[in-house]
Parts: C-alpha cells; structure tokens; sequence
C-alpha cells in the first residue's frame, strides 16, 4: 500500500461510479465509523447549494457512518480538485472504525459553512445511493432520505448526476 491512501468517504464519493470517475483506482476497502462526530449539510458550494461536512459531535456515542477507499497516490491531487482544497474543503486524518479495527484514513472537512443553504436534490440522491450500495445502517440511509434538499436552478447538471445515480 506504499503507492496509495485510505479514504473516508462520507457524502457523495460513497458512491463507487462518483468516486471513480474522478479517482478510476478506488477500491471499496469497507463500510467505517468515525466516532465522536456528526454529519452536517452545510459545507457551502461554489454553486450556492450545501454539500457534506463532519463536525465534532456534542454527544460522545454518535458517529458518522461511511466508506473507505483504496486510492492510488498519484490520484489524489485529482480528488483535491474536485473537492475545492483549499477553498471549500481542507484535508484532515481521522481514525475510523471498521470491521477489522481502527484504520487511519484522510478525509475532507469543510472551510466555508452556510448553516441556512441546502443541498440540491441530485446531491442528496448521490449520497444516499452510496450509503445504499455499501449496506449502511437502514436508520441512518433513512435520516440522510429526511435532509431537505432544493432543485438545482440547472436543469442540465440536475439530469447530468442523476444519470450517475442511476449508473448510465
């Protein structure tokens, strides 16, 4: 593993066919748990919606569920792009909890926060569907269902993630 990262995803990157087509090496490692943190929708875009971010919890028990991924190294800097480092998103290790034990994987965590904007519908749908596919707890794949979400005032980008959703 000298020639590639651990990856936590936790917002639209659990999906493999998302992930991969910006990182084509990822490879679902398994499902993961970072404790003593919740996720939030309020990482503020530079399309004006929300996207995923996780916070330090109040309540020690809670936990953010999500994925691990095997990346190759020389494909990070792609991922950083697409996740705007340095803009709406800064690198951070964690520790996350998996069925063979702790692993220690890099993660985004937002920079830019609007606690009043919403993702768009076509994000929401990306996220669940990640959380789908790897087999996330039903209880939370239902509280990720219940996020409000708004229409992207682009209809063109609306049907572009939808057809990653659906695998076309």
């Amino acid at each position: 593993m000298h020639d590639s990262l651990l990856y936590f995803a936790y917002g639209s990157n659990m999906l493999t066919r998302r992930l991969r087509a910006r990182t084509p090496s990822a490879r679902a490692v398994g499902t993961a748990t970072l404790s003593g943190f919740e996720m939030c929708w309020h990482m503020l875009s530079t399309d004006g919606s929300a996207k995923c971010d996780i916070v330090q919890a109040a309540a020690p028990d809670t936990g953010v569920h999500g994925v691990v991924f095997e990346i190759h190294l020389s494909e990070r800097p792609a991922l950083d792009l697409a996740e705007s480092v340095g803009v709406g998103y800064r690198v951070q290790q964690v520790t996350v909890e998996t069925a063979r034990g702790a692993v220690a994987a890099w993660t985004y965590r937002a920079l830019r926060i609007d606690r009043g904007a919403l993702p768009y519908t076509w994000y929401k749908a990306l996220v669940v569907a990640g959380a789908r596919e790897h087999g996330l707890p039903p209880g939370y794949v239902d509280a990720l269902e219940a996020v409000a979400a708004r229409d992207d005032p682009r209809p063109e980008r609306t049907a572009r993630n939808l057809l990653i959703v659906r695998g076309e």
